[in-house]
């Protein structure tokens, strides 16, 4: 089972000022739907209210079979994200949000891969129970962490502050996956590879920076890796991102890496291998409205048609 703790919320998507549609959203929640649309056991802890839009989410986690804490629903608002996008479906996003969670904070026991990332991790007063839990993940040195920045500069405040909490996370993660986007927001005019070797230095065994139609970097202790975007009609971007994060620890879980201690021998072959896989269920994302990531069954079928292996790695 992978445990993702994050935030739950609705994106209220407008293509070039026209009338928003409702969607469910949120990077964890996001990542928690795209892992188990491809076969893997979930457990959310999340928080939305009990109005209107907390049910749609919760009936989104729901058809995507997606094991939620108990507890995750409150009396409150749900948040919400509103997302503006260009005519490259491109978004830009301003937020509605607050982010606290419930307590006791409860990881299953039969948990291998523990997920976290963007507001969840940085946004008072559930970014101290977030940290809390993977300090606490990371000293077992069993289950696996992984952890995705994805910065929202509007609620994160200050950037030197932002960064070092950010740093400290990274350290206490065994995978990062960072868009080339958060690491010009977090170092301003520094090369990503730079910036991924770095944080490779602060302990995690995999960093991965993702550049849009420029594909992905990988690197690890042995070396670093690369693969292309894969070419889609692209309807918009929104939960590609997340998307490409399931599909990564999708395929850790195929070739049974996830590991804290598996994944330190990674090689740069498989890591290529991992990087392309999580770049299929990407850009299938690209190819459709909103955070709505692919099944197995989409994704087996697009590999057939495109001539990609199937293979699945051992469990």
């Amino acid at each position: 089972m992978i445990t993702v703790i994050g935030e739950a919320l609705i994106d209220l998507v407008s293509v070039r000022g026209g009338e928003p549609l409702a969607h469910p959203g949120g990077s964890p929640a996001n990542v928690a739907v795209g892992l188990s649309r491809l076969g893997v056991p979930v457990h959310l802890i999340t928080r939305h209210g009990r109005d209107p839009h907390g049910a749609l989410i919760a009936a989104h986690l729901a058809a995507s079979t997606v094991e939620v804490a108990p507890g995750s629903a409150h009396a409150g608002r749900t948040s919400v994200a509103r997302a503006d996008l260009d005519a490259a479906g491109a978004a830009t996003y301003t937020f509605d949000i607050a982010w606290e969670l419930p307590e006791p904070i409860r990881v299953p026991a039969t948990t291998r891969c523990v997920h976290t990332g963007s507001i969840a991790a940085t946004l008072a007063p559930g970014a101290d129970a977030v940290r809390r839990v993977l300090a606490a993940e990371h000293a077992s040195g069993t289950t696996l962490v992984s952890y995705d920045p994805n910065c929202r500069p509007s609620l994160m405040g200050d950037r030197e502050r932002t960064r070092t909490r950010i740093e400290s996370l990274v350290a206490l993660s065994d995978v990062v996956k960072v868009s080339d986007e958060d690491l010009e927001w977090l170092y301003p005019g520094r090369d990503f590879v730079a910036a991924a070797d770095a944080w490779r230095a602060l302990g995690p065994s995999l960093v991965v920076v993702t550049r849009g139609a420029e594909g992905s970097y990988g690197v690890c202790r042995a070396g670093h890796a690369t693969a292309p975007a894969r070419p889609v009609r692209v309807v918009d971007t929104v939960g590609a991102g997340d998307a490409y994060t399931a599909g990564l620890l999708d395929a850790l879980r195929r070739r049974n890496l996830l590991d804290p201690a598996g994944i330190r021998d990674l090689d740069p072959t498989t890591l290529g291998t991992l990087l392309a896989d999580a770049s299929v269920v990407a850009a299938l994302t690209c190819s459709r409205a909103g955070a709505n990531p692919p099944t197995a069954a989409e994704l087996s079928a697009y590999r057939r048609t495109h001539g990609l292996s199937c293979e699945a790695g051992r469990e």
